[in-house]
């Protein structure tokens, strides 16, 4: 069967980083059965004939208008499709989405008609987000790491920061590749626009997102970079469990500590 990734080296490149995302996820117990969704941005990848290709289904409404996403073009993971299996046989488990002229629906186009996640309305809601402010990143990955989950369930870890700073100083690495730290999200109902909208609000300041009690959203330049933050900030979280299990309060490094590293390579303050 002809695939659209056929001659196409750049587009079958980016969807086969997805597919090696999706298997770390689901090696890493991230992803139970269908769990988490991947989306990303190719329009910069989409050719005339790519642009000429009928629809292979009904128009699917998005449920708002999102005017950034004109025609646009999104690999999206299918809904109720496991992250094993998006790993193997990516145009199998994900297809290829045009947004319409109205903003407001879209169609699938390739390679099957495999409706995308149920987590499109935040997917998209970001999209146009990050495109109406000009952004450069192309990628948003949710998925349910479960020590940072797990940290959801004590409120004191959802204040303003406090989990931010806590991640920061266990380990450097951690402050330098997740600079923006991590912003909170009250627990809202799954696949909901007011879990998008109040995405998008924490995405004025952070890179990555945890939904209180559900998971955590990355958004970043292209799928390998929004995993490595989440994969960074879960190591943390490890790093602090593992200390607490042997008995002791992990020091830490020092606010000032921090700050140094911060100055030192120019990280966002």
């Amino acid at each position: 069967m002809k695939s659209i990734l056929d001659n196409r080296p750049e587009l079958a490149r980016q969807i086969n980083d997805v597919a090696e995302v999706a298997g770390y996820l689901w090696q890493k117990g991230w992803a139970e059965r269908n769990g988490g969704n991947i989306t990303i941005n190719i329009t910069d990848l989409v050719d005339d004939e790519i642009k000429s290709m009928p629809a292979i289904c009904d128009t699917i409404p998005l449920g708002r208008t999102m005017p950034h996403l004109k025609g646009c073009y999104f690999f999206c993971k299918g809904t109720n499709r496991r992250m094993r299996d998006l790993a193997r046989w990516p145009m199998e488990n994900g297809s290829i989405i045009r947004i319409l002229d109205d903003c407001a629906s879209f169609v699938i186009i390739a390679d099957n008609p495999v409706a995308p996640t149920s987590e499109l309305a935040s997917h998209m809601s970001i999209h146009n987000y990050m495109i109406g402010k000009g952004s450069n990143y192309k990628a948003c990955l949710h998925t349910h790491p479960i020590e940072l989950v797990a940290m959801t369930h004590n409120r004191a870890y959802l204040e303003k920061d406090v989990l931010t700073n806590l991640l920061w100083s266990m380990i450097p690495e951690t402050r330098a590749f997740c600079p923006r730290g991590l912003g909170i999200v009250p627990y809202l109902m799954p696949s909901s626009f007011e879990l998008a909208d109040a995405t998008i609000e924490q995405l004025e300041e952070y890179d990555v997102v945890m939904w209180e009690k559900h998971g955590v959203v990355s958004v970043y330049e292209n799928i390998m970079e929004a995993f490595d933050m989440v994969d960074t900030l879960s190591k943390s979280a490890q790093i602090y469990m593992i200390s607490k299990s042997m008995g002791f309060e992990p020091e830490g490094c020092t606010m000032e500590q921090m700050n140094a590293l911060r100055d030192k390579f120019n990280l966002p303050k």
